[in-house]
């Protein structure tokens, strides 16, 4: 039986200054804005083309807890959401493709279209050679 592929697609942070978050990985990574929930001026979250969400949390304090979630990319939505039912996982509030795991680690399961790009993007070799 083949194992369907996925990846990591985003990571989800609560931050207490979400203009500073913003600020600092588009003018480090050049990550640019891929969708805002609110206003570029007042975002709720924030999402960056390569993976990070922020989400606005002002009264945030402490390291610990600062995770909100992992969004990973599924190859196939249905057999993988299928293979994790078979662990101690719960759906969460968000929807069917929304599982929390017994350690309380949030993710959200997500098709991707087409389904051959998450075998393009893991044939990615980051440490390769120029």
């Amino acid at each position: 039986m083949s194992i369907p592929k996925a990846y990591l697609e985003h990571v989800a942070i609560w931050v207490k200054d979400i203009h500073w978050h913003i600020r600092f990985f588009r003018e480090v990574f050049g990550m640019e804005m891929r969708e805002v929930q609110g206003t570029a001026e007042e975002p709720l979250q924030y999402w960056t083309l390569g993976g990070m969400q922020f989400m606005s949390k002002p009264d945030f304090e402490g390291p610990e807890g600062r995770l909100g979630h992992l969004g990973v990319m599924c190859e196939d939505l249905d057999a993988a959401l299928a293979a994790a039912r078979r662990f101690e996982v719960e759906q969460m509030p968000q929807g069917f493709n929304w599982l929390s795991l017994p350690d309380g680690l949030a993710v959200e399961f997500i098709q991707a279209c087409p389904a051959s790009a998450v075998r393009e993007l893991l044939a990615v070799n980051a440490r390769a050679p120029e």
